[in-house]
């Protein structure tokens, strides 16, 4: 069941890396604008996001393994689509059917592992499954630039293909077909339709914070939306016999805390790496592939704390792993602030980014393992959705946050240059704001660790 959820969730996290690498190449060869590839990107985190809450649920009403299969199944028809496609719309169409697929992988794959481990194990087990994300982090893109440069971009989806079909016929056999469900209630069509709303509102203004500043008027005007359509939500949810988010998963005070704090270490966990890689482009003149590199330890700070993490739950409470990874993720966002220049050292930067690694894979697998453990079985999966969907959304409202902070004393044409073409043309002036608008980014995510590790004594899961 491990190694079924481990390789479903591989396989995801592998994509969505890897196309970083790519996305020049499949730009360039289906004649795509820069907005139009940057939607290649966008759609699959916007997809996956919207539509993890509600599979989360139906997971609990029809099974894990039917929702798992039939995403995996999708996931790897869309990946041979993609591989065929041969305009930006049909690429686009196509990665939105890949991320509804992922979605039905990742909504299961820690329920699932959730299900098959007894209370002693699943920490472990949780923290094998976070390490694997991580790995997927690592290979992703050092195996999407070798496969590229190689045999081309097509080559990277089709890839995909056997390796998924060998994992959907294990799935077949390995995964139990009488999932723990809750056949007696229905599944709440409203509730659905709103959330998909209301979240894919506030993603969606949030995409668009980074071309468009905070003071666009589209941007407010699908956050306000967005924000409208969950308040009706969360109303619905209390009046439905049957809600698509359970309200008594938000009674206890320690899962609220538990959902609080993922929502907080997201916001920290993804904006340091897209700061630091457009940083050391724009300021440092790194290529894009030595930019890369030089981020990577963060991964390899997740991929030994995770397992590791999920080890010590059998000697020390979640709580206190938790408050550890975050004051350790504090800590080394605090010595970005500090230390962050265009002439900084790559042994010193791999040290703050391994120290933040650690910091975020010891605290993602008790937060978890938490999560799934305070509630029955038929919540399991929609308890895994909310994680999931705060998760996405804290991601990118973090990366929304820090780039608006970092930017904000530039001009916009040095904005272009940044986001755009790596900013080797940025002059004195302005490499000097980025790297003061930078250090504040990183000091604001390090005041939210910090908060979070407020919040988490009060925790008693």
């Amino acid at each position: 069941m491990l190694v079924v959820a481990s390789l479903g969730a591989f396989l995801c996290f592998l994509n969505l890396s890897a196309l970083n690498v790519a996305l020049p190449s499949v730009a360039r060869s289906l004649s795509a604008s820069p907005s139009q590839a940057s939607w290649i990107l966008l759609s699959y985190m916007l997809v996956s996001t919207v539509c993890i809450l509600s599979f989360g649920r139906l997971a609990d009403l029809w099974g894990r393994r039917r929702l798992f299969l039939a995403g995996l199944g999708l996931f790897l028809i869309a990946c041979a689509a993609c591989a065929a496609a041969t305009s930006f719309g049909a690429m686009l169409f196509f990665r939105i059917c890949q991320a509804v697929g992922a979605a039905g992988v990742m909504a299961n794959s820690s329920a699932l592992v959730g299900d098959a481990f007894g209370r002693r194990k699943v920490g472990l087990a949780l923290g094998v499954l976070a390490m694997v994300a991580a790995l997927a982090q690592v290979v992703g893109p050092l195996a999407g630039g070798f496969v590229v440069s190689w045999w081309g971009w097509r080559v990277l989806f089709m890839l995909n293909v056997p390796v998924g079909l060998c994992v959907l016929a294990w799935s077949w056999q390995v995964l139990p077909k009488s999932a723990a469900t809750a056949k007696a209630e229905r599944f709440d069509l409203t509730g659905a339709l709103l959330s998909l709303a209301g979240i894919g509102g506030v993603i969606y203004a949030l995409s668009m914070v980074g071309t468009r500043g905070w003071a666009s008027t589209p941007v407010w005007a699908f956050m306000l939306s967005g924000v409208c359509a969950l308040l009706l939500f969360a109303k619905v949810q209390q009046r439905t016999a049957s809600p698509l988010v359970d309200p008594a998963l938000f009674r206890d005070s320690g899962r609220r805390t538990a959902y609080a704090g993922i929502l907080l270490l997201s916001m920290s966990q993804a904006a340091p790496l897209l700061l630091v890689a457009l940083y050391l482009q724009a300021c440092a003149g790194l290529a894009p592939s030595e930019a890369g590199m030089r981020i990577a330890p963060v991964a390899l700070g997740m991929l030994m704390a995770a397992p590791t993490a999920g080890s010590l739950m059998r000697r020390f409470s979640p709580a206190a792993i938790c408050v550890a990874g975050m004051l350790l993720a504090a800590g080394a966002l605090a010595l970005l602030a500090a230390m962050l220049q265009p002439a900084i050292g790559a042994g010193q930067l791999a040290a703050c980014l391994w120290m933040l690694g650690l910091g975020i894979g010891s605290f993602v697998t008790p937060n978890n393992a938490s999560i799934l453990q305070s509630v029955v079985p038929q919540r399991r999966g929609i308890a895994n959705g909310v994680r999931s969907t705060l998760q996405n959304t804290g991601i990118m409202m973090g990366t929304a946050l820090a780039l608006s902070v970092a930017m904000a004393g530039l001009p916009y044409s040095s904005q272009l240059m940044i986001l755009g073409n790596g900013g080797s043309g940025l002059s004195g002036v302005d490499v000097a704001a980025f790297t003061q608008g930078a250090r504040n980014a990183f000091a604001m995510l390090a005041c939210l660790c910090l908060a979070g590790a407020a919040l988490i004594p009060n925790w008693k899961p």
